[in-house]
């Protein structure tokens, strides 16, 4: 079995790349929802979620950051334009959405859809022992485990 630099298996490593770019570009679209909910957000909840928003998306994009550098340090190239996370993303577009509980259940759905992804790399990455992209995906699943409790909650709804 060939091995790159970092000890981990070539092709099962450009493989991980792939995936890692399937994730940025759903965070990438998660990202630019979260700014349209920022701004477009409504009603007499603004003040909470404008500011939730915010939050959401500049940890996202701290995220993005985590994961085109990861995709480098494996070997790969970072999607980078709009077409190639259109083309490669799982989550619905957000438009003019103003209302809140559409706007939680948008980013709700988002965080749902970028679990499964993680969890898809975080089982690949394991299975080739690399513990930076698992380390990683463990980290992000963690966190948005609880934000979508959080948000469920806010939704008065159970897991």
């Amino acid at each position: 079995m060939k091995v790159n630099s970092l000890g981990l298996p070539v092709k099962e490593t450009e493989e991980l790349s792939k995936e890692l770019n399937i994730l940025l570009s759903n965070f990438q679209l998660y990202y630019q929802n979260l700014r349209g909910l920022h701004w477009n957000i409504r009603g007499k909840r603004f003040f909470d979620l404008h500011v939730k928003f915010e939050e959401l998306y500049n940890d996202s994009q701290l995220k993005i950051d985590l994961v085109a550098e990861r995709v480098l340090t494996l070997g790969g190239t970072p999607l980078h334009t709009f077409s190639d996370y259109i083309e490669n993303s799982k989550l619905k577009v957000g438009k003019n959405i103003s209302k809140d509980t559409e706007a939680v259940q948008l980013a709700l759905s988002s965080l749902v859809e970028l679990l499964k992804i993680e969890r898809i790399i975080l089982k690949k990455s394991g299975n080739i022992n690399d513990e930076g992209t698992s380390s990683m995906m463990g980290d992000f699943i963690v966190e948005q485990e609880k934000t979508i409790w959080m948000l469920k909650a806010w939704m008065e709804e159970k897991i």
